[in-house]
């Protein structure tokens, strides 16, 4: 009976940390320009002076080159942060948030748009490396609040709490032409999540 080959080992980077911040911030930059179906590996070597061997070494196209550049733009990881409650935790998952830097990110949104939903290959990126750990992380979140007591831990509204956050981003510049700034974000918070959770 035939064995399955032997995964490949992974490779190192041979990046330093500045050249990698160097190299994503140069990806997110074309994205805003060109958009996603624009943006070319041969785009992003000639931006950053790179090799094209060497993004493909590191990255295995271009779907993950760009979700990791935009999880490399997160101030901050919905599962760090522990404030001991629950509207202490999802107001400082706000407010770690610059206000530039969301009006950047819905820029890129815009920009990404149409090939989430037509690039299965990106598509897959980004529920892998970006969304799969920040609702893992939103799970913990709500998971420490059902063991203090603060949310029945049959509430219905638990299953919906990162569905209804990623909405405000993705609504508000729809209905508003406006980005999902903190002081927005932090009076939604109050107004939907909390009292759907009972607090």
């Amino acid at each position: 009976m035939p064995t399955e080959p032997p995964e490949p080992p992974v490779r190192r980077t041979r990046l330093t940390p500045e050249r990698e911040a160097e190299l994503y911030e140069a990806v997110l930059d074309i994205l805003r320009e060109v958009g996603y179906d624009a943006l070319t590996m041969d785009a992003v070597a000639a931006r950053t002076h790179s090799s094209k061997a060497t993004l493909y070494r590191q990255w295995k196209g271009k779907p993950e080159l760009v979700v990791s550049a935009l999880r490399h733009k997160k101030p901050v990881k919905v599962a760090e942060i522990d404030t001991g409650t629950l509207r202490g935790d999802l107001h400082a998952l706000v407010c770690e948030a610059d206000e530039a830097q969301m009006e950047r990110d819905t820029a890129l949104m815009r920009g990404l748009g149409h090939a989430i939903h037509t690039n299965a290959d990106l598509h897959r990126a980004l529920r892998e490396l970006l969304i799969k750990p920040e609702t893992e992380g939103f799970d913990t979140m709500l998971r420490r609040a059902v063991a203090r007591g603060e949310v029945a831990a049959d509430n219905p509204a638990l299953e919906y709490v990162s569905h209804t956050i990623l909405g405000a981003f993705i609504t508000r510049p729809l209905i508003e032409d406006r980005h999902a700034d903190p002081a927005y974000l932090s009076r939604y918070i109050d107004a939907v999540i909390l009292p759907a959770l009972g607090r």
